[in-house]
């Protein structure tokens, strides 16, 4: 059974959260890198490499994924200083997005060489650990063709509210960067962005907590994250 090491890093800045990810990113690569060159020699391998999940929360940061368009940003760099948001430029897949307090912001350092080589069933699988979720409050979420991520469909008269965004870096079949799951998200601070840079009033945001009328206890949401992620991907923590 593989195996993956759980953290819970807490609220963290989003730079030093990057960072991290990039240095088990590089543990990842350099044992399967070195394990290969044994094997080309006919010398014994060691073992696999390691697996991460890694859960946290940000302060409000606006991020801009590497095919996103500027545009999407709709405050300039004084009024993001002025309300206290940080702004960053990534190598992940996708648009714009928001993350802040309130937020489970998952970032799975899997090498797929140990589960499959296949991104988009890894990107189908992280929506769906996001749905089996929803499900345990009784909320059925959905994907949306087209667009990645996790969605509400709208009933008559309600648009489509996307509840978690999704966005992946890969590196030698190595994942990093994930999902960012509305909770207790305080939705105003998508304002002042294009989501996703999905422009359409019958697509909006949403959380878990407004869709539920009340607030939600975010340590019961992770541990059905967590859940959910074994299940699926089929691995047991260390």
């Amino acid at each position: 059974m593989r195996k993956v090491e759980y953290q819970d890093l807490g609220q963290i800045d989003y730079q030093k959260a990057w960072d991290y990810q990039q240095s088990l990113l590089k543990q990842v690569v350099d044992t399967k890198v070195a394990n290969r060159r044994l094997a080309k020699a006919n010398q014994p391998v060691g073992p696999n490499p390691e697996n991460f999940l890694l859960f946290c929360e940000h302060p409000p940061v606006y991020t801009l994924g590497k095919s996103g368009s500027m545009e999407h940003l709709l405050l300039n760099t004084q009024e993001l200083d002025e309300r206290s948001i940080q702004f960053h430029k990534i190598n992940r897949g996708g648009d714009i997005t928001f993350h802040g307090p309130g937020q489970v912001v998952g970032y799975p350092i899997f090498d797929l060489d140990q589960f499959f080589t296949d991104v988009h069933k890894y990107v189908r699988f992280l929506e769906e650990v996001i749905i089996r979720t929803l499900a345990d409050f009784e909320i059925t979420g959905t994907r949306i063709k087209g667009f990645t991520g996790v969605w509400l469909k709208g009933e008559t008269g309600m648009p489509n509210r996307k509840i978690c965004a999704i966005g992946v870096h890969l590196s030698r079949w190595v994942t990093m960067h994930g999902f960012a799951f509305n909770v207790n998200t305080d939705l105003n601070f998508f304002n002042f962005i294009i989501p996703c840079g999905i422009n359409d009033t019958n697509k909006t945001v949403t959380s878990l907590a407004k869709e539920l009328g009340t607030s939600v206890d975010i340590e019961y949401v992770k541990r059905q994250l967590k859940f959910h992620f074994s299940s699926l991907f089929e691995f047991t923590y260390e």
